[in-house]
């Protein structure tokens, strides 16, 4: 880790954010502009990430498989508004072999078209249905300005395809998975997400209807964090999705498409973080707690290298991810510093006088300095520590509620809407007319980021024209 100091948060979010994720080795720049590589430290969290979803996808009765990388131009081509929405940002592979190829190939910028395409030869009889799928890999997007984690040109995801006999049960797995996401952000990553619906404009390209799970980063911008798509027939289609039903009698499929990716560790930095550095919510840290060993004679490192082996063995025995710092190069307060940055939620101190009362400093993450100290004796050391994780844990996503609700406002027109949406959002009547929606982004740079699910009937007047209108939709400024 550098000795350089984090740029605050204050005087520079884009900056502290940038030099968390290098210099808490999450990920690095790559050779290719756009890419990284992910480091260890953020490849673990992601298997954490991983391990939390696919839990969860298996529990509502979907399986993974895996499909191919390249996909013919001509599978993009069948949905027009899903190759209109995709153009820009694609990879075309034209030589292979050294040979000119036939037909170009697209390095997969998502795989709604392959999928589709092989639906179409597995999908005979209503027997058949429904199709539950996930896959895990990797997708290109050709995106102009880019950012680790945030924007990639390759990215890490999984996204899942399913088929249904019927319009009312795809619309449900659509919401279904759209509770799995907002249930594992707020219950797994404390990141407390609106579940809601896109706007037309906003909406996945090809798709009847797209929701998401909205968050907000700690300066006040929001994050798209996960999103599920109801595709209608559109797919079904263009690729021939069809199914004898229970009448003998030809029908068209109905699916869905929904993903969360690798964006989501940003979610977490951002949501989460302070000046010091990270702060990981214990279910998902790769390090759930730090161990530092403090001595200065042998006859102290002996004693306190035999309580820490012990301390190290308990907790391990409860399943707890730990790290002891052996690092004998470097001070404590280095080891301390070099944790905060990682984001460890607990750290561990044993020293001389620790070994002489048979106690440890617990030190949490979340609340720096002396208020996040505490003195335990080793003999109830391993509850203490369970507990004081899932406090942690719900410490978390409390405080991040509470900076989210903080910074939500219902201005009374549209030029207070202007100011809240340079600091907050705005929860307001929209008639969802284009022009309004473009009016906004132009004059405040904020967009629609979803209707939310939960808000109540009514009726009111258009933030924006005074025009009656039907829904209240958040704008803010997003990543």
């Amino acid at each position: 880790m550098s000795d350089e100091k984090l740029p605050t948060r204050s005087e520079n979010f884009s900056e502290w954010y940038n030099q968390i994720v290098l210099k808490s080795e999450l990920a690095d720049y790559a050779p290719v502009r756009g890419c990284m590589v992910i480091r260890p430290y953020g490849w673990t969290l992601w298997e954490n990430i991983q391990a939390a979803l696919d839990r969860r996808f298996k529990d509502t009765g979907h399986v993974n498989a895996a499909f191919p990388l390249l996909i013919p131009m001509s599978f993009l081509e069948k949905e027009k508004a899903h190759v209109e929405g995709f153009s820009p940002e694609l990879a075309v592979v034209t030589i292979g072999g050294g040979e000119t190829l036939e037909e170009p190939l697209i390095v997969r910028p998502t795989s709604e078209t392959i999928i589709g395409y092989m639906y179409s030869k597995w999908v005979k009889s209503w027997r058949d249905l429904p199709i539950l799928i996930n896959q895990w890999g990797n997708v290109v997007r050709w995106e102009m300005r880019t950012k680790l984690f945030l924007r990639t040109l390759e990215f890490y995801w999984q996204e899942g395809h399913t088929a249904h006999s019927s319009e009312q049960e795809a619309r449900e797995e659509t919401l279904r998975m759209l509770d799995v996401y907002a249930d594992f952000a707020i219950n797994e990553a404390a990141v407390p997400v609106i579940k809601g619906v896109k706007s037309e404009t906003e909406k996945f390209a090809g798709a009847v209807m797209s929701t998401t799970i909205e968050a907000m980063m700690g300066d006040t911008r929001a994050l798209q964090s996960g999103t599920s798509h109801f595709l209608g027939q559109n797919f079904a289609k263009a690729f021939n999705i069809q199914y004898s039903d229970q009448k003998n009698e030809l029908q068209h499929a109905w699916t869905t498409s929904w993903g969360l990716s690798t964006r989501f560790i940003g979610a977490i930095i951002m949501t989460h973080g302070d000046d010091q550095g990270l702060i990981l919510p214990p279910r998902l840290a790769p390090i759930q707690v730090v161990i530092v060993p403090i001595f200065k004679s042998a006859a102290d490192k002996s004693a306190v290298l035999d309580v820490t082996e012990r301390v190290a063995q308990d907790l391990k025995s409860a399943s707890i991810r730990l790290k002891v710092d052996y690092r004998e190069e470097v001070n404590p307060g280095f080891k301390y510093n070099d944790w905060e940055m990682r984001g460890v939620p607990l750290r561990i101190e044993i020293g001389p006088k620790d070994v002489e009362k048979k106690s440890v400093v617990l030190a949490r993450r979340d609340k720096p300095g002396k208020e996040g100290k505490s003195f335990v004796s080793q003999d109830i050391l391993s509850a203490t520590v369970i507990e004081m994780l899932a406090t942690i844990q719900t410490s978390m996503l409390e405080r991040a509620t509470a900076f989210r609700d903080s910074h939500i406002h219902d201005p009374k027109d549209f030029a207070e809407l202007a100011e809240v949406v340079q600091n907050g959002w705005a929860l307001s009547w929209w008639c969802e007319k284009k022009e309004c929606e473009s009016k906004v982004k132009d004059e405040t740079k904020a967009s629609t980021r979803c209707f939310p699910l939960d808000q109540n009937s009514g009726e009111g007047k258009c933030i924006v024209c005074g025009q009656p209108a039907k829904r209240k939709v958040y704008f803010a400024r997003s990543y």
